[in-house]
């Protein structure tokens, strides 16, 4: 693991959370997803910090924050968000949030509004990831969808189960390109393995069943999407999400370029030339 600068707050409900900050200039927040770490954004810290102040957390019971039983739920997450932002005195801040780290986001301006925030970076979260047997094929395909509410009850099952490391490896490698080098897939999933299984069991089953299609549309904020044409997240259902977000830009990666789950990761150069290309 690479040795960054890290810090720590306590929340309002005693969780003490670690967090990277490193450079000056104007604020991003970097957001991990489901099960992840502030590390995996070991490739954009250095790079941004060269420009901005950069804060990258590990969300409770992620990484290097404590690891709790209560709290693991995107609403919860969200005000952990808050917190950090108030804690920190933090405006006009641009938020990252890759996957799950974009509901969080979306949670946040829910509850809190938009006010903290000045530019949103979406990396390949889907609008609702459980599907309904009642819904047209067009509401699949925008949602992005791909598991029915059995295939989430058992994948929380198997993550509460003695097979919960190997059921992890096989998400990651659902997550990266076929190119992807066996120490990256490695390294993702040391990082993932960091949330105790059952923590990330609780967690998946709360993110899972939360929809944002509502809430989508009226986002106002300037928005970058980043997508992979390759991922295991429906490239058209972040166009989806395009569509709905005025004025919005919308970024597809090539499967040649890394363009599945962890783009970021696999292609950092291109990633980060988009994001400092929209931060300005």
């Amino acid at each position: 693991m690479n040795n960054f600068p890290r810090r720590a707050f306590v929340t309002s409900d005693g969780v003490q959370l670690s967090y990277i900050r490193q450079g000056s200039g104007r604020p991003i927040v970097l957001i991990h997803g489901w099960s992840g770490c502030a590390e995996e954004f070991k490739h954009q810290i250095g790079p941004l910090s060269a420009r901005y102040d950069v804060i990258a957390v590990d969300q409770r019971s992620h990484g290097e924050s404590q690891k709790v039983s209560y709290g693991l739920r995107i609403s919860r997450l969200s005000k952990d968000l808050y917190e950090l932002l108030t804690e920190l005195d933090l405006n006009n801040v641009a938020v990252l949030g890759h996957s799950m780290g974009s509901s969080v986001i979306w949670c946040y301006i829910d509850l809190f509004g938009p006010e903290r925030l000045s530019k949103f970076i979406l990396v390949d979260q889907p609008p609702f990831v459980t599907s309904s047997p009642h819904w047209t094929q067009q509401e699949l395909e925008d949602s992005g969808a791909g598991l029915t509410a059995q295939q989430v009850c058992d994948t929380v099952a198997a993550l509460r189960g003695e097979e919960a490391e190997q059921v992890t490896r096989q998400m990651i490698d659902g997550f990266v390109t076929k190119q992807a080098a066996t120490e990256m897939r490695e390294w993702i999933v040391q990082c993932t393995l960091k949330m105790p299984r059952p923590f990330a069991g609780t967690l998946l089953y709360n993110h899972f069943h939360t929809d944002w299609r509502d809430l989508i549309p009226r986002i106002n904020l300037p928005t970058l999407i980043i997508s992979g044409r390759a991922s295991a997240v429906p490239w058209k259902s972040q166009e989806w999400i395009h569509r709905q977000i005025k004025g919005s830009q919308f970024e597809v990666f090539e499967e040649s370029e890394g363009g599945q789950h962890f783009m970021f990761i696999e292609n950092p150069e291109k990633f980060n030339r988009l994001v400092m290309e929209n931060l300005g």
